[in-house]
């Protein structure tokens, strides 16, 4: 477990190579003309995706999609996952698997060490490859709000504790970016945890059964990649939900849905 250590993957660099930060938190508009949309942690389960995305009739020229992140790792269509961030629909936030992926990428981080958490999808991708991933992952926020007052919503990756000024402000420090995309101590200790006044916010990285409601942060990853998991897509501020393991999926042609 690499939780004791955060690998800053949220960085980026400009023409002359000087260190620039990207945002940390990301604001959206309210969606006035179609349906937002949040996904569970993808792991490479793009034909899972396929099927929910025909299952809901998504439009991409109105729709949006918000990822909690943890594109990459333990599923076998990691690159078809990473390709997502291309498309005009697509918004993710940074999880901890991707953020391993440029802890690999730039030289902090042993690949072996990687490869034991999911990563050995990557065996076979050159530095050159590997690098040109961690630079478009370095543009992805920890956060994205969507939204204002009874409209709003948040996206991250683990957990929050704090209310919505402290995540507007986006001034992170390291153990609370530690937090953001490794903590699991508001699922596993929820009755001795205080809850503040967060809008709804949606949360992945801690595997349930079933989507589970703490205060305000609901925890949507189903295990896409587990034999008896599923992914999981909810519509935003809804109580809408609708889940398929990848093998039903691909049984239902999932394979030959083409993404939006």
């Amino acid at each position: 477990m690499f939780g004791a250590h955060t690998w800053r993957c949220g960085q980026r660099y400009d023409e002359t190579m000087t260190l620039t930060l990207a945002p940390d938190v990301q604001h959206h508009a309210a969606n006035a003309a179609g349906r937002d949309f949040v996904i569970g942690d993808l792991h490479g389960c793009v034909d899972a995706l396929r099927y929910l995305l025909h299952k809901v009739g998504f439009d991409a020229a109105h729709d949006r999609l918000f990822s909690v992140g943890d594109l990459v790792d333990r599923g076998d269509q990691c690159e078809e996952a990473l390709a997502l961030l291309d498309k005009p629909w697509f918004y993710a936030v940074l999880g901890n698997h991707e953020d391993s992926l440029c802890a690999v990428a730039e030289g902090r981080l042993a690949r072996h060490r990687w490869y034991a958490i999911g990563g050995g999808w990557a065996q076979g991708l050159s530095d050159h490859a590997l690098a040109t991933y961690a630079k478009r992952l370095r543009e992805l926020p920890l956060v994205r709000v969507v939204g204002e007052g009874e409209t709003r919503f948040n996206v991250l990756h683990a957990e929050f504790f704090g209310d919505d000024a402290d995540l507007d402000a986006g001034r992170f420090d390291a153990e609370v970016r530690e937090r953001m995309m490794w903590g699991r101590e508001l699922a596993f200790n929820a009755a001795r945890l205080p809850h503040y006044a967060l809008s709804p916010t949606y949360c992945g990285h801690t595997p349930v059964r079933e989507l589970r409601q703490i205060g305000s942060q609901t925890f949507i990853d189903t295990g896409a990649f587990i034999p008896e998991g599923r992914l999981t897509m909810v519509e935003a501020l809804t109580s809408r939900q609708w889940s398929i393991s990848v093998q039903a999926a691909r049984a239902m042609g999932a394979a030959e849905m083409t993404l939006p």
